[in-house]
């Protein structure tokens, strides 16, 4: 069954939209403390904290985003949003000290939208294509990304750091103007427990043991991403490579690792060694930030480092996303990734803070040590984890004509060998499976199937 034209648009047009989001928060990262150290009253932390403040208003904001959305309809809240990002990044760009370009990036995280995105996108396509809708929008996030760590040191051959920040409010503009003429209008909104948070569910999750494995997992990673890169910029400077020339290392690395990356992906989920190359994704980060520690004055060695780096970054952002959907229960599975975004944003705030806090007072290899730490901690927590169950999920939609026969049906559901979790949602007449591949092929299941469905 392929998409309808409704639902190729609304994906397109939102996953274009977090996108161009996405790419403006990210394309000075790579740039930005060696262009700050310009402004007056910048200082090493306040350029950290620059840096990472977006991650503290992004992870305060998404949940109330997501509430004002689901009363006052996606379009308005997500438009709202992206005033507010635009706001935030013409404050950057007119800045003309470093605590106003603080109150900028604040702003643009507090348009903290990608959550109501995903909801809508929900909201325009059938259950039995929301894996692959969320899929497409993950991917998105992934490329923008690339997109962003190629685009910012390539652009600032012709613009300086403000300029970069006028661009981050075009794209803003733009994805405004697609919002308002090419995204479809939802006809009905409702709450979708496999995007949507639900804050009562919050401290639960919290404290369930493998998914805060994870959560602190992504916390770390980006702590140390957000951390390593106040001095990034700045180390190869000092080594001779200028700002407007960055991209002709970054370019390179950036495909290489995406290689790994992909090909590791690859063998991971053929050979359902998912731990192992976890794992490794780890390693090759922590290799990274002993080699940026010891031996940060050499070329070569940190062209290599950096490609370490961003082979295991790519491969930590790319599973863990599968593992909370994995791990989590499906009926808190949209909680579950509601805790994990706010771990990651937090991650990014503390980073930044962090780095620049320990740059200011012990210099360089004092962040390359705090990140290597909080990477072997991490380390630590991985090989504690559970090997994941290779499970599957799937969506049955109920007919209405087997209402009287609906529990038996799915209690009886529940006892097929291979069957982990059933969540049924009466109101949407809707049944969520998650179980092993093997019991597709189970007769129970195929008779069940056919029984809970028939017209």
């Amino acid at each position: 069954m392929k998409m309808t034209s409704i639902e190729q648009r609304a994906v397109a047009s939102l996953a274009t939209i977090m996108s161009l989001r996405m790419i403006g928060l990210f394309m000075a990262l790579p740039i930005f403390s060696l262009y700050a150290l310009k402004l007056p009253g910048a200082t090493p932390t306040l350029i950290g904290l620059a840096m990472g403040i977006y991650g503290l208003t992004q992870a305060i904001f998404q949940i109330p985003f997501g509430v004002l959305s689901d009363r006052f309809g996606r379009k308005p809240i997500i438009g709202l949003g992206l005033i507010i990002f635009i706001i935030g990044s013409l404050t950057c760009s007119f800045a003309h000290s470093i605590i106003a370009v603080i109150i900028g990036r604040s702003l643009q995280g507090a348009g903290a939208v990608g959550s109501t995105i995903l909801a809508m996108m929900a909201d325009l396509t059938r259950e039995e294509k929301r894996t692959i809708s969320m899929a497409i929008a993950g991917v998105t996030i992934g490329l923008s990304f690339a997109i962003a760590m190629f685009l910012g040191p390539t652009l600032t051959q012709w613009v300086s750091l403000s300029g970069l920040f006028f661009i981050s409010a075009l794209f803003g503009v733009a994805a405004l103007i697609l919002l308002f003429t090419i995204t479809p209008t939802p006809t009905t909104l409702r709450w979708h427990q496999d995007t949507e948070p639900e804050f009562k569910s919050f401290f639960k999750l919290l404290i369930f043991p493998e998914l805060a494995k994870l959560n602190i997992g992504i916390f770390i990673l980006h702590a140390v991403f957000t951390a390593s890169f106040v001095v990034i910029p700045i180390g190869l400077a000092h080594l001779g490579i200028a700002a407007h020339y960055q991209w002709k290392l970054y370019l390179p690395i950036l495909l290489v690792a995406f290689t790994i990356s992909l090909i590791c992906i690859n063998r991971a989920e053929r050979q359902h060694q998912l731990k192992f190359y976890f794992l490794v994704g780890i390693v090759l980060l922590a290799i990274a930030e002993i080699s940026l520690w010891i031996a940060a004055n050499n070329v070569i060695v940190t062209a290599v480092s950096l490609g370490l780096f961003f082979s295991g970054f790519s491969l930590l952002e790319a599973f863990l996303p599968s593992l909370i959907s994995r791990t989590a229960p499906l009926a808190r599975k949209g909680s579950a990734l509601g805790v994990y975004s706010c771990a990651q944003f937090l991650g990014i705030f503390v980073g930044g803070l962090s780095g620049g806090w320990l740059f200011g007072k012990f210099g360089f290899s004092s962040v390359y040590l705090f990140c290597l730490c909080l990477t072997l901690l991490w380390l630590i927590f991985a090989c504690l984890m559970q090997p994941p169950r290779y499970l599957i999920t799937r969506v049955l939609r109920l007919s209405p004509l087997q209402q009287a026969h609906w529990e038996i049906n799915i209690t009886n559901l529940r006892t097929i060998p291979g069957m982990v979790e059933v969540s049924l949602l009466a109101e949407d007449k809707i049944v969520y499976l998650k179980m092993e591949p093997k019991s597709l092929q189970h007769p129970d299941f195929i008779r069940l199937k056919e029984l809970l469905q028939s017209e």
